[in-house]
C-alpha cells in the first residue's frame, strides 16, 4: 500500500540525505503526474499507478545523484526521461541533453520541460549514435541501455571529445553485470562498481562508472 505521492517522495528524499525542499518534492510530483497522465496514451514506463513510480523511477534515478561529476551531462536513451528528468530537478545548476530517437517520448520531454520550467534541460530526438554536441560533455547517464558494450560503442564519440579531462560513462544496471562488463573493449576501465540502495525497492540496482581512454 503505497501513502500519497508527495509524502512518499519525502519519505526517500529524507532516506537518501537529500533536502526536500518544497519546491523540490512539488516539481518531482508535478513530473509524476505529467508521465502517469501521458503514460495511459503513451507506453513511458511498465508502471501503471504513480505510486509505485515513486521509488521504481524517480527515487531511483535520484540514486546517483552522488556519482555526477561536470557541468554538463547526457543522458542516453532518456525515453520518459529516467533519469534525466529527477536529477534535472534536483541538480539546477547542471545541463542536461535529454538524448532519445522515439518522437512520442520527446514530446513528452518537452511537455515536462515546458510545464516544469526546466531551463537547463535540452530535449534532442535523435539516435545517441548521431547526437553531436558542439560543447564539451563532462558526463554520459544511462537508464535504459540493453548492455554496457552497446551503450559504449553508441556514445564513444561523445565520451572521447578531445579534452585533456575524460568524459564518464555512469550506466544503472540491476544484478553486478559480471558478463557485460567482460565484454567490454581493452581501452574501456571500470574506475567504480557500487551497489546502491533505492529506498522502498527490495529489486537489485549497481551504478557502473567508465572511462574509455
Amino acid at each position: 500500500m503505497y501513502d500519497s505521492p508527495d509524502r512518499e517522495l519525502r519519505k526517500g528524499l529524507r532516506s537518501m540525505g537529500v533536502c526536500g525542499e518544497e519546491s523540490l518534492v512539488s516539481s518531482l510530483a508535478q513530473y509524476l503526474k505529467l508521465l502517469e497522465k501521458w503514460n495511459q496514451k503513451v507506453n513511458l514506463v511498465a508502471s501503471t499507478d504513480i505510486g509505485s513510480m515513486v521509488g521504481r523511477h524517480v527515487l531511483d534515478s535520484l540514486s546517483i545523484h552522488p556519482y555526477l561529476s561536470g557541468s554538463t551531462v547526457v543522458d542516453a536513451g532518456s525515453g520518459a526521461g529516467l533519469p534525466g528528468i529527477p536529477l534535472a530537478i534536483l541538480n539546477t545548476d547542471k545541463e542536461f541533453i535529454l538524448v532519445d530517437s522515439n518522437g512520442k517520448k520527446t514530446r513528452f520531454l518537452f511537455q515536462v520541460k515546458t510545464e516544469l520550467g526546466l531551463s537547463n534541460v535540452t530535449v534532442e530526438n535523435c539516435r545517441v549514435e548521431h547526437y553531436e554536441s558542439s560543447q564539451q560533455i563532462d558526463m554520459v547517464i544511462s537508464r535504459a541501455f540493453s548492455s554496457l558494450e552497446e551503450l559504449v560503442v553508441k556514445t564513444r564519440h561523445l565520451l572521447s571529445s578531445g579534452s585533456n579531462k575524460p568524459c564518464k560513462l555512469l550506466a544503472m544496471k540491476g544484478r553486478y553485470p559480471k558478463e557485460e562488463i567482460t565484454a567490454l573493449p581493452d581501452d574501456v576501465t571500470v574506475s567504480r562498481i557500487d551497489k546502491i540502495i533505492v529506498p522502498g525497492e527490495n529489486s537489485h540496482r549497481h551504478v557502473v562508472e567508465l572511462i574509455c581512454k
